[in-house]
Parts: structure tokens; C-alpha cells; sequence
């Protein structure tokens, strides 16, 4: 049976979970999370540390035309947002900057770049697909502008803080300790609901103490506990596919479990409440089958020290990024999120790698998500989109995905019911 990987440690991605329309991150986060989300979330980075803009000192004349300062803004993103940048200067006079969504925990998340063009202001976040343009006043005092992220701009203007007007920014959470890696957690308390149609997203997290879940099917759930397709479960009923559970549990555990562990309590939930019991078998069926290209890989080893902190996040659709993972893992969560059919890998390389991957998706991937997730994929007679994913694939890695037939796990259900009330 394929193993899932983590999509996403505590410790990469800052806070709960974002809904569409909260377009910002914070950083205390979330396990796993193998969805694309509406909003976007950040990948694990070292904190920089907090760093604080002096006032200028008595007597020296204020220019307008630097924007060295603490800079605070609401964004009205479905609720509203506080966000800061603290903007200062490295030992060569260039500017850089750290930003803050503080109503989302206010993890501290480095601004790649910042420019100032006469009055135009700009800067980007890689980390979360996000970038600010606006127009900075002649008094020096305001930035109009717009935030996007996703494909959504909104507006929002900056102004220029100072010690009596600046926001506290809330302290980082204590760091969740991992759970004791022989642990056979279940969920000692477990909510399971309807999902509320007007929220999109999909995704699996474990924010702070608890395993959640928001807008996940049957086949979701199942795939998840036993690292499956939704084209390796046979026989389940119609709602498996269009009824959409939101789950809140805490673990009977302390700490944060290990994907294995989230598993098992999906795996015990899913028995006691939907009653489900089913039967493996070996099919012959349709999958991609990942492979070396000719010329071989194009692959780097991961520089990450820690087994636990692996990354399988998305900055857009098609924007993909693959921290501290193996070719079985990078198949697996390929399989969960993107693909239309199970995905195989035998490539025989058996090293964890990081790397980025860029491509414009066709209409056969990200079907788990459609109906939750905005589909905004840049249009096929775009000149500046990716290439395929089978031509990014093989020009950025060396690999190549090719459809053919093969015998994998699947599970034939036997017996389920709706999920029993809380």
C-alpha cells in the first residue's frame, strides 16, 4: 500500500487554516494538508527576527521618499485583516522587509523583494504567491494600493505607523512537540458536520492541538487514511463523492502526530462512525507511472535535516513546491491532489529531494477540487504559461509520467453508513 507524504509540517506554514477570501498566511500551521487551497499558504522558513523601524531622531528632517518605517494596513478579505511591514535597510542602503498578518497569528514572513520607482511602491511574497502594488503619497505618510494573491486584488492602504499608533504584534505559539512516534492515536473528541457550501477549499491540517478537516468527501477521507486514489476504492455509494464533511478531533495523544498517525485516527474514526468495513484486493488498473527521462534525473537532494519536515504546497495552481521528499512520497501526494488516476513511481530513486515545479494544468487535473477550490488556470494561448506537466516535468526533473496499466491496492467497500451525529 502507497504511503502518503506530509504536505505540510506544524512548523511550515504559519496558523489555521485560511478560507477563500482570507488571502494571507500566518505561520504556526498546519501537518498535513494535501489540498490546494483557496487561500494560499506559506511553506516552512526560518523566522527572521523581528526587527523594529526607529523613529528619526530629533531634529533630523523627515523625506517622504523613504519608506524606512513600520507600515499597517486592514485588509477586507471575508473578514478583516491587520497587516504590518516592518521595512529597513541592509549595510549596502537597499530595502528590506517583513511582513505580518497578525489577525492570522503574526508569524514573521520575509518579503523577497521591495522596490520604490519614484511613487511606486512594490513588493512580493514568494512564499504565498503574493504581491503589493500601490502609490506612496507626496507627504510620505500613505501607500494606496492593491494586495493579489490567487488571482484576487484587493485593495489597501498602508500608513506610515508610529510608536503610538503601532499595532503589537501577538507572540509565536510554543512550537508543538511531535508525538511519540509509537503512539496509536485515535480522536478522543471528534465533531463531524456538513460542510458549509458557501466556503471553499479542501484540506486535512493539524493546527495547534487539533486534527481538522474542511470540505472532504467520503473518498477524501478514505484515500487519506490508507494513502489511496479515489479510483482505488470500489463499490462505495454516490454520496461518497458530493457530501462534504468538515471534521474538528483532538487526538488521545500529546503532540503533533506523524502523517502514519493521522492516518490511524481517520482510519478509527471512519470505523466507528460510518461503520465502514471493506476487503483489499490487487487490480490491474489504469495509473501514471512515474520514470527516469532519457538523460536522467535532474534532481536535488534536500538540504533538510529533519525527516519530519517535508513540503508538498501549492502557490497557485500549477505552482508547486516539493521539500524533503522521495519519488514514492512526490507520487503519492501527486496522485491526492493532482492527478485523475493513481500514480506509481518507478523511477528506483530512492533519495529525498527539493525542488519547485511549474506547469499549466489541463482539465483532467485537480478534479478532487473542483467545486471547492476557483479553478483560475492561466489560458492555453497565454505566451507566457508553462509548459504541460509532462513537459515540465521531464525539462525541470528528468522524469516523465506515462499512462499505462498496472497492479495496484484497491479497497472494496462492504458495508458504510453516514457519519453518526456528534
Amino acid at each position: 500500500m502507497k504511503s502518503h507524504a506530509i504536505a505540510r509540517s506544524i512548523d511550515r506554514v504559519p496558523n489555521r487554516w485560511l478560507r477563500l477570501g482570507f488571502l494571507l498566511v500566518s505561520a504556526a500551521l498546519l501537518a498535513v494538508v494535501f489540498a490546494l487551497m483557496g487561500a494560499k499558504l506559506a511553506p516552512a522558513q526560518a523566522a527572521p527576527a523581528q526587527t523594529t523601524t526607529a523613529a528619526p531622531a530629533a531634529g533630523a528632517a523627515f523625506n517622504p521618499k523613504d519608506i524606512t518605517a513600520t507600515w499597517q494596513g486592514t485588509l477586507h478579505a471575508g473578514r478583516d485583516l491587520r497587516c504590518v511591514v516592518k521595512v529597513t535597510k541592509d549595510d549596502k542602503g537597499a530595502y528590506k522587509a517583513v511582513f505580518y498578518s497578525i489577525d492570522q497569528g503574526g508569524q514573521p514572513l520575509p518579503i523577497d523583494s521591495i522596490t520604490i520607482d519614484g511613487s511606486d511602491v512594490k513588493f512580493a511574497l514568494k512564499l504565498i504567491g503574493g504581491t503589493y502594488e500601490g502609490k506612496l503619497s507626496g507627504d510620505g505618510k500613505t501607500i494606496d494600493g492593491t494586495w493579489t494573491q490567487g488571482g484576487n486584488p484587493l485593495t489597501m492602504t498602508l500608513a506610515r505607523a508610529t510608536p503610538e499608533t503601532e499595532w503589537t504584534i501577538p507572540a509565536p505559539p510554543p512550537p508543538v512537540v511531535p508525538m511519540k512516534a509509537d503512539a496509536d492515536p485515535s480522536l478522543e473528541v471528534a465533531t463531524i458536520k456538513p460542510s458549509d457550501p458557501s466556503r471553499q477549499g479542501k484540506g486535512f491540517g493539524f493546527p495547534g492541538t487539533h486534527f481538522v478537516t474542511i470540505n472532504t468527501n467520503m473518498n477524501d477521507l478514505i484515500a487519506f487514511a490508507y494513502g489511496l486514489h479515489s479510483k482505488q476504492i470500489i463499490g462505495g455509494p454516490d454520496w461518497f463523492a458530493t457530501q462534504l464533511y468538515d471534521i474538528d478531533g483532538k487526538p488521545d495523544a500529546p503532540g503533533r502526530p506523524n502523517l502514519k498517525q493521522m492516518g490511524i485516527m481517520v482510519q478509527k474514526l471512519l470505523a466507528d462512525r460510518c461503520q465502514l468495513k471493506f476487503h483489499h484486493e490487487t487490480r490491474e488498473i489504469a495509473v501514471y507511472a512515474i520514470k527516469v527521462a532519457p538523460g536522467g534525473p535532474k534532481l536535488t537532494k534536500t538540504t533538510a535535516t529533519d525527516p519530519g519536515q517535508q513540503g508538498f504546497f501549492f502557490r497557485g495552481l500549477g505552482d508547486l513546491t516539493v521539500r524533503n521528499m522521495d519519488m514514492a512520497e512526490f507520487a503519492s501526494w501527486m496522485q491526492s491532489g493532482v492527478m485523475d488516476k493513481p500514480v506509481v513511481d518507478q523511477t528506483g530513486l530512492k533519495d529525498k529531494y527539493d525542488f519547485e515545479l511549474k506547469w499549466t494544468p489541463d482539465d483532467s487535473q485537480f478534479q478532487q477540487f473542483r467545486g471547492t477550490v476557483p479553478m483560475n488556470t492561466p489560458p492555453n494561448t497565454d505566451p507566457n504559461a508553462p509548459p504541460s506537466l509532462y513537459t515540465a516535468v521531464q525539462e525541470t526533473l528528468g522524469l516523465k509520467f506515462e499512462s499505462t496499466r498496472a497492479p495496484d491496492d484497491v479497497i472494496v467497500i462492504d458495508h458504510v453508513e453516514k457519519p453518526s451525529e456528534n
